[in-house]
Protein backbone atom coordinates (compact mmCIF):
# COMPACT_ATOMS: atom_id res chain seq x y z
CA UNK A 1 0.00 0.00 0.00
CA UNK A 2 1.62 3.28 -0.70
CA UNK A 3 2.17 5.55 2.34
CA UNK A 4 -0.58 8.32 0.27
CA UNK A 5 -2.99 5.47 0.53
CA UNK A 6 -5.26 5.94 3.94
CA UNK A 7 -7.14 3.34 5.25
CA UNK A 8 -10.58 4.21 6.27
CA UNK A 9 -12.72 2.31 8.74
CA UNK A 10 -16.49 3.36 7.61
CA UNK A 11 -18.31 1.55 11.31
CA UNK A 12 -22.07 0.80 10.71
CA UNK A 13 -23.51 1.73 13.79
CA UNK A 14 -27.03 -0.26 13.24
CA UNK A 15 -27.79 -3.43 14.91
CA UNK A 16 -31.09 -3.10 14.75
CA UNK A 17 -33.32 -5.77 13.20
CA UNK A 18 -34.74 -4.70 9.90
CA UNK A 19 -32.09 -1.99 10.07
CA UNK A 20 -31.05 0.56 6.79
CA UNK A 21 -28.08 1.06 8.06
CA UNK A 22 -26.69 -1.73 5.66
CA UNK A 23 -28.04 0.64 2.23
CA UNK A 24 -26.83 3.79 3.42
CA UNK A 25 -23.43 1.94 3.93
CA UNK A 26 -22.89 -0.16 1.27
CA UNK A 27 -23.96 3.05 -0.83
CA UNK A 28 -21.05 4.90 0.58
CA UNK A 29 -18.55 2.34 0.33
CA UNK A 30 -19.51 2.46 -3.45
CA UNK A 31 -18.40 6.01 -3.61
CA UNK A 32 -14.71 5.34 -3.09
CA UNK A 33 -14.92 2.87 -6.17
CA UNK A 34 -12.33 4.47 -8.17
CA UNK A 35 -10.49 6.54 -5.86
CA UNK A 36 -6.84 5.24 -5.40
CA UNK A 37 -6.14 7.16 -1.80
CA UNK A 38 -8.29 5.17 -0.05
CA UNK A 39 -8.83 1.67 1.15
CA UNK A 40 -12.14 0.67 2.93
CA UNK A 41 -13.04 -1.51 5.61
CA UNK A 42 -16.42 -1.81 6.20
CA UNK A 43 -16.92 -2.48 9.95
CA UNK A 44 -20.28 -3.61 11.14
CA UNK A 45 -20.75 -3.71 14.83
CA UNK A 46 -23.70 -6.06 14.27
CA UNK A 47 -20.46 -8.53 13.81
CA UNK A 48 -18.82 -7.14 17.41
CA UNK A 49 -21.57 -7.56 20.36
CA UNK A 50 -19.93 -5.54 22.61
CA UNK A 51 -22.14 -5.59 26.31
CA UNK A 52 -23.05 -1.93 27.37
CA UNK A 53 -22.03 -2.82 31.20
CA UNK A 54 -18.00 -2.13 30.43
CA UNK A 55 -15.59 -3.90 33.03
CA UNK A 56 -11.95 -3.97 33.30
CA UNK A 57 -12.18 -8.07 34.02
CA UNK A 58 -14.22 -9.00 30.62
CA UNK A 59 -15.15 -12.53 30.01
CA UNK A 60 -12.54 -14.42 27.52
CA UNK A 61 -15.74 -14.08 24.94
CA UNK A 62 -16.30 -10.24 25.35
CA UNK A 63 -11.97 -9.88 25.26
CA UNK A 64 -11.88 -11.75 21.94
CA UNK A 65 -14.94 -9.86 20.17
CA UNK A 66 -12.81 -6.73 21.45
CA UNK A 67 -9.43 -7.56 20.35
CA UNK A 68 -11.23 -8.04 16.75
CA UNK A 69 -12.79 -5.08 16.53
CA UNK A 70 -9.57 -2.84 18.16
CA UNK A 71 -7.38 -4.31 15.64
CA UNK A 72 -9.82 -3.12 12.96
CA UNK A 73 -9.73 0.46 14.14
CA UNK A 74 -5.91 -0.15 15.14
CA UNK A 75 -5.42 -0.61 11.50
CA UNK A 76 -7.43 2.25 10.47
CA UNK A 77 -6.04 6.00 9.41
CA UNK A 78 -9.49 7.22 9.96
CA UNK A 79 -12.94 6.41 9.82
CA UNK A 80 -16.72 7.12 8.44
CA UNK A 81 -19.55 6.86 11.18
CA UNK A 82 -22.76 5.57 9.53
CA UNK A 83 -24.95 6.21 11.64
CA UNK A 84 -29.17 6.71 12.25
CA UNK A 85 -30.41 8.65 15.03
CA UNK A 86 -33.01 6.69 17.33
CA UNK A 87 -34.52 8.74 19.90
CA UNK A 88 -32.68 12.18 18.62
CA UNK A 89 -29.71 10.35 19.50
CA UNK A 90 -26.90 7.48 18.38
CA UNK A 91 -27.62 3.56 18.68
CA UNK A 92 -26.18 2.05 21.92
CA UNK A 93 -24.04 -0.25 19.77
CA UNK A 94 -21.94 2.71 18.81
CA UNK A 95 -21.64 4.32 22.19
CA UNK A 96 -20.54 0.79 23.73
CA UNK A 97 -17.91 0.16 21.00
CA UNK A 98 -16.51 3.89 21.83
CA UNK A 99 -16.42 2.94 25.57
CA UNK A 100 -14.84 -0.12 24.87
CA UNK A 101 -12.37 1.52 23.31
CA UNK A 102 -10.03 4.63 23.22
CA UNK A 103 -6.43 5.08 22.01
CA UNK A 104 -7.33 3.48 18.64
CA UNK A 105 -9.25 6.48 17.88
CA UNK A 106 -6.75 8.93 18.91
CA UNK A 107 -5.26 11.59 16.67
CA UNK A 108 -7.27 10.22 13.55
CA UNK A 109 -10.34 12.01 10.89
CA UNK A 110 -13.74 10.59 11.99
CA UNK A 111 -16.47 11.60 9.29
CA UNK A 112 -19.98 11.18 9.75
CA UNK A 113 -23.11 10.14 7.75
CA UNK A 114 -26.28 10.28 8.97
CA UNK A 115 -29.52 9.05 8.13
CA UNK A 116 -33.19 9.41 10.11
CA UNK A 117 -36.55 11.31 9.27
CA UNK A 118 -37.04 14.96 9.12
CA UNK A 119 -33.48 15.70 10.97
CA UNK A 120 -31.71 13.49 8.72
CA UNK A 121 -29.49 12.04 12.03
CA UNK A 122 -27.75 15.38 12.30
CA UNK A 123 -28.69 15.03 16.49
CA UNK A 124 -27.44 11.71 16.45
CA UNK A 125 -23.63 13.55 14.57
CA UNK A 126 -24.04 16.32 16.59
CA UNK A 127 -23.84 14.42 19.92
CA UNK A 128 -21.42 12.32 18.28
CA UNK A 129 -19.09 15.09 17.62
CA UNK A 130 -18.45 15.45 21.35
CA UNK A 131 -17.77 12.69 22.06
CA UNK A 132 -14.64 11.92 19.24
CA UNK A 133 -13.57 15.23 20.60
CA UNK A 134 -13.09 13.17 23.86
CA UNK A 135 -11.62 10.21 22.50
CA UNK A 136 -9.38 12.20 20.67
CA UNK A 137 -9.95 11.83 17.38
CA UNK A 138 -10.32 14.29 14.95
CA UNK A 139 -14.04 14.99 13.75
CA UNK A 140 -14.26 16.36 9.87
CA UNK A 141 -16.89 19.13 9.66
CA UNK A 142 -18.45 18.02 6.62
CA UNK A 143 -20.83 15.23 6.12
CA UNK A 144 -23.34 13.93 4.90
CA UNK A 145 -27.49 13.27 5.97
CA UNK A 146 -30.67 11.69 4.64
CA UNK A 147 -33.85 13.01 5.42
CA UNK A 148 -36.17 9.90 5.00
CA UNK A 149 -33.95 7.60 3.21
CA UNK A 150 -36.23 4.67 2.98
CA UNK A 151 -38.06 6.72 -0.47
CA UNK A 152 -34.60 8.04 -2.20
CA UNK A 153 -33.05 4.63 -2.39
CA UNK A 154 -34.43 1.76 -4.52
CA UNK A 155 -35.18 -1.84 -3.76
CA UNK A 156 -31.25 -2.37 -4.93
CA UNK A 157 -29.76 -0.09 -2.86
CA UNK A 158 -29.18 2.91 -5.71
CA UNK A 159 -29.90 6.03 -4.92
CA UNK A 160 -32.89 7.32 -7.51
CA UNK A 161 -31.55 10.90 -7.62
CA UNK A 162 -27.52 10.77 -6.83
CA UNK A 163 -26.11 13.68 -7.66
CA UNK A 164 -26.29 16.03 -4.26
CA UNK A 165 -25.38 13.07 -2.13
CA UNK A 166 -22.29 11.95 -4.25
CA UNK A 167 -21.02 15.77 -3.94
CA UNK A 168 -21.37 15.59 -0.78
CA UNK A 169 -19.17 11.92 -0.36
CA UNK A 170 -16.96 13.65 -2.64
CA UNK A 171 -16.39 16.35 -0.48
CA UNK A 172 -16.31 13.87 2.97
CA UNK A 173 -13.60 11.35 1.28
CA UNK A 174 -11.28 14.23 0.21
CA UNK A 175 -11.21 15.92 3.63
CA UNK A 176 -11.02 12.59 5.42
CA UNK A 177 -8.20 12.28 3.28
CA UNK A 178 -6.78 15.23 3.69
CA UNK A 179 -7.02 14.88 7.92
CA UNK A 180 -5.93 10.75 7.46
CA UNK A 181 -2.67 12.32 5.59
CA UNK A 182 -1.92 15.25 7.80
CA UNK A 183 -2.39 12.96 11.09
CA UNK A 184 -0.30 10.62 9.86
CA UNK A 185 1.92 12.23 8.69
CA UNK A 186 2.43 14.35 12.11
CA UNK A 187 2.52 11.36 13.95
CA UNK A 188 5.15 9.90 12.13
CA UNK A 189 7.33 12.93 13.03
CA UNK A 190 6.35 12.82 16.57
CA UNK A 191 3.68 10.56 18.18
CA UNK A 192 0.83 11.72 20.02
CA UNK A 193 0.77 11.18 23.58
CA UNK A 194 -1.75 8.61 24.56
Amino acid sequence: MSSDRIRVAVILSSVRKGRFGPTIANWFVGTADGRDDIEVDLVDLADFPLPTALTDEPSPEVSEVLGAFSARLSAADGFVVVTPEYNHSFPAALKAAADWTQYEWHAKPVGFVGYGGLAGGLRAVQQLRHIFNELHAVPVRDAISFHSPWAQFDSAGTLTDPTNAEAAAKVLWDKLSWWALATKEAKARRPYDN
